[in-house]
């Protein structure tokens, strides 16, 4: 009580001494109105906050139960009549009899359905029963260059209607997503915008607000057993493959990828990726009848490189051959005897796992 009555006694005698000419505004700068006409604050529809509030509503939230207990994941309205793209292995512990609930940015939910999935590109197509979605649109990801902005959309670690920022950092980066029982080699677009555990499935936007990626991998240092979290190596499927790939899955459940009918040698250390020079678990080296087989190439022969890019890895050629189309006509530079030529070859088309 003392305390208190001191308190206001000084208090009152305080403000007695500052008089009546004590000015009753501070006059600091008054802050800018940038305020739309709905009462929100407004934002250019070109900088970060002006596409992140564009593409927010369309992302949406994954969970999944199934066997081996809940995971969750991201992914984004494809089409206004439900179809959703996220992937593969958001969803595959739900796929033959686990439940998949999708969140949308305004918080409600809706039982999704799979409509299809691959292994082999790390991509899956749910359908929930909603018409009127804003769907976001699938750029073209040719036009993607190093040093593009970038914002990554998901719900890192069940975070919803997160977004961060970057840069594509490379591009063509062989990448092994997935898990360990259904894994796929993409040929990815790599970002340094933070990507972590739950951002698998969601957007990889450009400064366009066009979908350029679907963040799916994440790089850890060596010893890692475990994705941890985003050390500024994340990896996406290219928005082409993704179109071309959901495309298939909508129409037929299903997808297919290219072939040239070979087996590879995985512990050649030369220059170029080695065709096998023998069978392996009785699968010949050359597939006969194959496009391979059809263009002259034979066991044992070395591939430097195809339409004209090197390359140097066994996982490097795959990618490359993968992000064609069956039908596509590849041109591979091949080695045999120590003598070099160059071989077209029209790829065939296999049905994904």
């Amino acid at each position: 009580m003392v305390a208190g009555l001191v308190g206001g006694v000084v208090g009152d005698r305080l403000s007695d001494a500052v008089g009546p000419d004590r000015p009753s505004d501070a006059d600091l700068p008054a802050p800018a109105d940038g305020v739309a006409l709905d009462g929100t604050p407004s934002r250019p529809a070109d900088s970060v906050a002006g596409i992140a509030a564009a593409v927010l509503p369309s992302v949406v939230s994954i969970e999944v139960t199934g066997g081996d207990g809940v995971s969750t994941g991201s992914g984004f309205v494809l089409r206004s009549d439900g179809y959703i793209l996220t992937n593969n292995h958001v969803v595959s512990g739900g796929a033959a009899d686990g439940d998949v609930v999708v969140t949308f940015a305004d918080g409600h939910e809706r039982d999704a359905e799979l409509v299809g999935r691959t292994t082999d590109y790390d991509l899956a197509v749910l359908k929930v029963d909603e018409s009127g979605l804003e769907p976001l649109v699938l750029g073209d990801s040719d036009d993607v260059v190093v040093g593009d902005a970038v914002l990554a959309v998901g719900a890192p670690l069940g975070l919803d209607a997160t977004v961060t920022t970057g840069i594509v950092s490379a591009l063509h980066r062989p990448v092994q997503a997935g898990d360990d029982a259904e894994s796929a080699f993409i040929d990815a677009i790599q970002t340094d915008a933070a990507i972590n555990p739950g951002n698998s499935g969601g957007p990889l936007v450009s400064s366009a607000g066009e979908v350029v990626g679907i963040n799916s991998a994440i790089a850890q240092p060596p010893g890692a057993l475990t994705a941890t979290g985003s050390i500024g190596l994340g990896f996406a499927i290219t928005a082409n493959q993704a179109r071309h790939t959901a495309e298939q899955l909508i129409e037929t459940g299903r997808a297919t990828y290219p072939v040239i009918g070979v087996l590879l040698d995985t512990t050649y250390g030369g220059e170029g990726v080695q065709v096998s020079t023998g069978a392996q678990q009785g699968q010949p080296a050359v597939t006969p009848e194959g496009p391979a087989d059809l263009a002259g190439i034979r066991a044992g022969d070395v591939i430097l490189a195809i339409d004209g890019r090197p390359v140097a890895r066994s996982d490097e050629l795959i990618v490359a051959i993968r992000a064609r189309q069956p039908g596509d006509a590849v041109t591979l530079r091949v080695r045999t005897d120590g003598d070099e030529r160059d071989v077209r070859v029209v790829l065939d088309g296999q049905e994904s796992g």
